[in-house]
């Protein structure tokens, strides 16, 4: 993998997390490819229920640490992991964790095809969240 691929990848996920700090969807949205998903909570989420899904999540500052990234042999597909700790605006509490990614690179440069978000819970457990934490509208 090129430098260049490695620090546009870094770009792409400094952006998601200023993005998601400062509450801009659009800009969330916009490291996706059309097809992303992001996993939490024990499911999977398209991009149309993005902003309901930050909306019902809890409001703070998002640090991340530098991913690890490894490219695919085809050179246009790429995974990654990054360390994350979520400190809540009102109370300060904090949240760790780290995201599984998937990068695909598109005409428009690196993108998120998929992010999952895994937990790291105070007994040491590993787990995608609870279940209820977000509910999805009923059709």
């Amino acid at each position: 993998m090129s430098t260049d691929d490695l620090m546009e990848i870094q770009q792409l996920l400094a952006r998601y997390a200023v993005y998601i700090t400062q509450g801009d969807i659009e800009g969330v949205i916009a490291v996706f490819t059309p097809d992303g998903r992001y996993s939490a909570f024990g499911d999977s989420y398209p991009l149309d229920e993005f902003p309901a899904l930050v909306a019902a999540a809890p409001k703070g500052l998002f640090l991340t640490g530098t991913p690890v990234i490894e490219l695919s042999g085809d050179g246009v597909t790429a995974t990654g992991t990054q360390p994350l700790c979520f400190i809540d605006h009102a109370t300060h509490d904090m949240r760790i964790g780290y995201y599984s990614d998937v990068y695909a690179r598109t005409t428009d440069g690196w993108r998120l095809r998929t992010r999952a978000m895994t937990f790291i819970r105070r007994s040491g457990a590993h787990d995608s969240g609870r279940p209820h934490a977000y509910e999805r509208p009923q059709a």
